[in-house]
């Protein structure tokens, strides 16, 4: 199984992002745009695992989530990696929140006990809006960086559990199940 760790955003969350961001869509449609019900925050790529792990897994990222409380994940801004003249992800920004570190970095210590490799780079939070997989012309990134300095949506979203995410790589694209949540403490 292609399993990944997430946070899921409420259903009214998503689609205010797919409303905001339509135009950033039809400036460059030709993007591997993300399904509004697939928008999520990664927290952890598993890769594949076998599936007599998932109570392994479960376990441990629900000890994670008992050690942290629910907390608040402000959302805004639009940028790309590396940047949008060499774009190869076109994200929304997560505001930097030294609980949502905290958290980041609990899951990353509880992966590498299961034997999943700590990710060496900084963590950035973000949701990914879209993947590049060809070479937009340069008119084409203007107009989808114009675009995004356009687009003014901002939401504080509150984060109340880790799920456990499985992908499946369908010819429609990506279809993800939620296997397991695992509940932030209340309060």
């Amino acid at each position: 199984m292609r399993l990944f760790l997430a946070i899921n955003l409420p259903a009214d969350t998503r689609r205010e992002i797919a409303d905001a961001t339509a135009p950033l869509r039809d400036s460059a449609p030709e993007l591997g745009w993300v399904r509004e019900p697939l928008l999520h925050l990664t927290l952890k790529f598993l890769g594949e695992q076998p599936a007599e792990r998932l109570e392994e897994i479960q376990g441990a990222v629900a000890g994670v989530a008992g050690r942290h409380r629910e907390l608040v994940m402000a959302l805004g801004g639009i940028g790309a990696f590396p940047n949008f003249r060499r774009a190869r992800v076109v994200w929304m920004g997560v505001a930097q929140e030294p609980r949502l570190e905290l958290l980041h970095h609990d899951v990353e210590v509880a992966c590498d006990a299961l034997g999943v490799e700590m990710d060496g780079r900084p963590f950035r939070p973000h949701l990914t809006l879209a993947r590049v997989r060809s070479n937009p012309s340069e008119e084409r990134m203007r107009l989808l960086a114009r675009a995004a300095k356009k687009t003014t949506y901002t939401a504080d979203v509150v984060i109340r559990s880790i799920d456990v995410m499985q992908s499946e790589l369908t010819a429609g694209g990506s279809q993800y199940t939620t296997l397991l949540s695992a509940a932030l403490r209340s309060g």
